[in-house]
């Protein structure tokens, strides 16, 4: 049985497709687990929830790729 970790909690739909293409470009599994409904653009508590789940012995590299991913973006603000 595979353990899954919470990498990645979110209400932007946006932010989760960016960070879940990120790490599987990294040979990273993601599993994508939203409690959205598609029909309908609401966001409201928990029917807003995104979240990202890695194998357990993937998390500390998927924290690693995230890590650059936000001190690279901090960087690009600061220019």
């Amino acid at each position: 049985m595979i353990d899954w970790e919470e990498i990645l909690f979110t209400y932007d739909d946006i932010e989760a497709e960016i960070v879940k293409d990120l790490l599987e470009s990294e040979n990273i599994q993601v599993v994508v687990n939203s409690m959205k409904v598609s029909p309908y653009p609401v966001s409201i508590g928990r029917m807003g929830e995104i979240k990202l789940l890695v194998k357990k012995d993937d998390l500390a590299k998927a924290e690693k790729v995230i890590q650059v991913m936000k001190s690279s973006q901090e960087q690009d603000n600061d220019s």
